[in-house]
């Protein structure tokens, strides 16, 4: 067993077992060169040799995961069940073989994953609502989402019908209520709402509320449509109503003390609650790219519970003779694990404050027993937690940007990290501490931007000065006056260090709109397909993996394999399903030739295809439908009344219609109601060389649990 200095500390306090001596390493100088093969080899040799495989379990259950979200249909539980059996019998069986037993432990990783999604399923997921459903219900206050002047998100529970009113099946639902009493979670109400099914995604490949939705329980949004009378009031006990009261009533006092756009970032930064964070404001720290500030994750928790920390030890150590009964720096960790748990608890428990905090308990409690805090090892544990709890989670842009940077700043530092017990001095220290933001902006900009471009077709090319220029504000004078405005609250002496904090936040904006005012025309706006998100997750596994340079060959491999081969093309025609919304390419781009421009699915086409889709002329229209040609070479005509098929299904290369098409039909493509029930918004590119459309719906799965369909 080798024995590293990482271990001192634990040695000191642990009696270490017998260990036979081993031999001492030969100088540099006398050691044989290897040729970059036989190194990368020796590499492999050395990683199995230390049981690295085990770095590479949350991939494998990633990949299970992925193979059971895009299967056809839902696995069949008695598969599962069979298969995971004779994996844990093939695992007993080889317990003496090491290659064998350890190469089925990422067969069993793997299997994990594919049975994940069906487990939750079973045990959190919901009925979900196909048609909408009008009367009055009496329900249960789960949690209060957002509360602005459009009024009250809220999550509700124990939905029972009253009267007449027709009965519905989920479990949950989100609705939103305009007018009634002050709501808390526990409260019992009643009021007329109507309920809706919970939407798709609006292009192919992004983000699927409906699967979200469902293994977070709910199964339908509604709105109240009438006064919500509260007939019951929750617990003043319960940790769920607790947590709201505190979130509130700090939400409050920040209303109160500063104006927007700051107060809005405060709740965000404080409480986790970015509704009422202005679109200009995040959209200045986006392009500078300081987007990650608004949302709590390692960064904020990080500040806080070191903040903890250093006080806790500081002062304890003013204590004279306490060390003799405690050790002052574990009692100051274990401080700082109380701190960060309840950061967590009141800022919503997003899924990167989530992984974040594990993160944090795991290395402060490292340091509790004298362990390495730092290692693969511990990211390995944090991923591992959050996939078994929140699977779906996976598929959230929020888990893949925190996993990759995490996960490139620990093997960054692992690769970098300067000789322990180096003295500097102070002004070395501030350079390394500038040249330390500079270095984390770079490594986790590099290891998030495929993610970042594939979910948000958004880069922030100068967000290396962003952070430079703003990092000491947030981590000297931004989050320090967070938590001491936080703790002087109960005491009502929290202005001064909000007003502190709210100057901190005016001067993020402005060296951020700065930064923003530089980075005019260098932002790009790539499309990329989803196999660029499995390309990017094998170059984060080898490089979790291998511990020397090694690990740096997938990721430079990455950039032209993804320019290569994953790379998306934008549609020539976009048609949504609920609306009457369709898009047309034109010579100046896509038109929009039906439906209203200001819709919610043309919001969402203009920033995922970075065009502006305004009303066009590309179609001539009459009461009877509309017909006109692209610029790309097809014909389009949209029938609103039957007499059209009669002429345009033998004119058009594509038909859309919002009813039954005839079978006789002879138009190229046909898109009609059935087909945007069955496969939501349709996305469509000519193929000049085949004389055809590609067609992709934006639901390509319709038999799993999360699609609601009509009877």
């Amino acid at each position: 067993m080798t024995v590293t200095v990482g271990k001192a500390v634990a040695e000191r306090l642990v009696p270490a077992r017998a260990e036979p001596a081993l031999p001492s390493p030969l100088p540099a100088s006398l050691r044989p060169r290897l040729t970059p093969w036989q190194g990368f080899r020796s590499g492999v040799a050395t990683a199995l040799e230390h049981r690295r495989l085990f770095l590479l379990w949350p991939y494998a259950i990633i990949t299970g995961l992925v193979i059971s979200l895009v299967a056809p249909n839902e696995p069949e539980p008695w598969v599962l069940g069979l298969i995971g059996s004779a994996i844990a019998i093939g695992l007993f069986l080889a317990r003496g073989n090491t290659a064998v037993f350890r190469t089925l432990t990422l067969v069993g990783a793997f299997w994990v994953g594919v049975s994940l999604l069906s487990i939750h399923a079973a045990l959190f997921g919901t009925t979900m609502l196909a048609r909408p459903a009008y009367g009055t219900y009496e329900m249960r206050i789960d949690e209060i989402v957002s509360e602005l002047e459009s009024g009250t998100r809220a999550i509700v529970s124990s939905i029972t019908a009253t009267g007449t009113s027709r009965t519905v099946p989920m479990r949950r639902a989100r609705i939103v209520i305009a007018d009634g009493p002050p709501l808390a979670p526990g409260d019992i109400i009643r009021a007329p709402v109507r309920f809706y099914a919970v939407p798709g995604p609006v292009v192919p490949n992004g983000f699927d509320g409906q699967f979200q939705a469902f293994f977070d329980g709910i199964g339908a949004y509604g709105n109240a449509t009438g006064t919500v009378e509260r007939i019951a009031t929750g617990s003043s006990s319960a940790p769920e109503r607790v947590i709201d009261g505190i979130r509130r009533g700090i939400a409050a006092r920040v209303d109160a003390d500063l104006k927007q756009p700051t107060a809005g970032i405060v709740r965000a930064l404080i409480t986790g609650d970015q509704s009422a964070v202005s679109d200009e404001a995040r959209e200045t720290m986006a392009a500078a790219g300081l987007a990650h500030v608004l949302s709590v994750s390692g960064l904020h928790l990080t500040i806080v519970a070191g903040l903890v920390l250093v006080t806790l030890r500081g002062g304890l150590a003013l204590l004279s003779g306490i060390h003799r009964f405690v050790s002052v720096k574990r009692a100051a960790a274990a401080g700082a694990i109380v701190a960060a748990l309840a950061y967590f608890a009141i800022s919503g428990g997003n899924v990167a404050a989530l992984r974040s905090t594990i993160m944090l308990v795991l290395v402060l409690g490292a340091v509790l027993f004298g362990r390495r805090a730092l290692t693969m090892r511990n990211v390995a544990i944090a991923a591992l937690i959050v996939i078994a709890t929140d699977p779906a989670s996976v598929f959230r842009a929020s888990f893949q940007l925190s996993f990759a940077a995490v996960v490139a700043l620990i093997g960054a530092w692992e690769l970098m990290r300067p000789p322990e017990g180096r003295q500097t001095s102070l002004l070395a220290r501030t350079g390394g501490y500038l040249w330390g933001i500079m270095l984390t902006s770079l490594i986790a900009g590099a290891a998030t931007l495929l993610f970042s471009v594939y979910h948000f077709q958004q880069t922030a090319p100068l967000g290396v000065l962003g952070n430079l220029f703003t990092m000491p504000l947030v981590g000297f004078v931004m989050m320090p006056a967070a938590v001491l405005a936080t703790l002087a609250m109960p005491f009502g002496w929290e202005e001064p260090f909000l007003a502190v904090m709210g100057w901190s936040i005016d001067r993020m904006l402005d060296l951020g709109g700065l930064v923003a005012s530089w980075s005019i025309g260098l932002e790009a706006s790539p499309l990329l397909a989803p196999v660029a998100l499995l390309l990017g997750l094998a170059a984060l596994a080898w490089f979790t993996f291998f511990a020397s340079w090694h690990r740096l060959i997938a990721p430079v491999l990455l950039i032209p394999v993804v320019l290569l081969f994953a790379q998306d093309r934008p549609p020539d025609v976009l048609i949504a399903d609920t609306t009457q919304a369709v898009a047309l390419r034109g010579e100046a781009g896509l038109e929009l030739v039906a439906g209203k421009s200001e819709s919610f699915a043309v919001d969402v086409w203009r920033e995922t295809y970075g065009e502006p889709i305004d009303p066009g002329v590309l179609l001539k229209c009459d009461s009877v439908g509309c017909f006109g040609a692209s610029s790309r070479g097809f014909t389009m005509a949209i029938v609103r009344d039957p007499s059209g098929f009669y002429e345009d299904c033998g004119l058009a290369d594509l038909l859309i219609a919002r009813r039954a098409v005839p079978a006789n039909c002879a138009a190229g493509a046909i898109i009609d109601a059935s087909v945007l029930a069955r496969g939501g918004v349709q996305w469509l590119r000519w193929d000049e060389a085949r004389g055809g459309f590609e067609i992709r719906p934006a639901i390509p799965q319709i038999s799993r649990p999360w699609r609601a369909m009509l009877p």
